[in-house]
């Protein structure tokens, strides 16, 4: 908008707010798009001096290191600690935890209390078998965020939440890899293979519940 000069008016701080709210949440779901990790936190400070939380963004930040969820190569190097590949729709799973608790997060769906409890009590069991995306979205519905493209031949986060700050996300690790071959494209699974189940937990590993692939995929740790 101009003034009676013609000079532009500067946005107010409200309308910068509304469009880092609007970044973080795109880049949370499509992180590859906006330039992974690295742009994610770059987001993030912008948020923090906006919202005037700099001095939490920096504690989270000392948080996940003490944790064992960030390393020298970032929230993508824990993974790869955990089971040799980090990408970033893994990471953002991990920078949407602060993003929730500060009600940066703006959810797809939101989970009702029973729906969140349920969620819970049959993670452990739904991880003792493999379980692909299909078989996951069927069985507990669309997610909070889906961090990640829609092709199934890349990995992918499914996130559900409830409304509630404190409560813990819970997030599906899924992944899926073309073969080695320079001239071979099929890809490892028919469609993205469950990992693990993560939510809470003192330490960054302490979080998981693996399944069969992903303890397979750790060596069999």
């Amino acid at each position: 908008m101009a003034d009676a000069d013609g000079r532009r008016e500067a946005r107010t701080g409200e309308q910068v707010r509304k469009y880092l709210l609007a970044e973080i949440n795109a880049a949370l779901r499509r992180p590859g798009m906006f330039g992974g990790e690295i742009a994610l936190r770059i987001h993030f400070d912008a948020m923090a001096f906006a919202d005037d939380r700099e001095r939490l963004w920096s504690e989270e930040r000392d948080s996940l290191q003490g944790r064992r969820a960030f390393l020298s190569t970032g929230v993508r190097g824990a993974f790869e600690s955990l089971w040799g590949a980090g990408t970033d729709d893994m990471a953002a799973s991990v920078y949407a935890e602060f993003a929730h608790r500060h009600g940066w997060l703006h959810l797809d769906r939101v989970l009702s209390r029973d729906e969140y409890d349920k969620l819970i009590g049959v993670t452990t069991a739904w991880c003792e078998s493999d379980r692909t995306l299909g078989q996951t979205l069927g069985m507990f519905g669309p997610p909070s965020i889906y961090c990640g493209g829609t092709s199934p031949y890349f990995p992918k986060a499914l996130v559900y939440a409830t409304g509630h700050p404190r409560d813990p996300l819970l997030c599906f690790h899924f992944w899926n890899e073309f073969l080695d071959s320079r001239t071979d494209r099929t890809a490892l699974y028919d469609e993205p293979m469950l990992l693990a189940v993560r939510g809470g937990g003192s330490g960054f590993a302490d979080g998981f519940t693996f399944t069969p692939a992903g303890t397979n995929r750790r060596g069999g740790a």
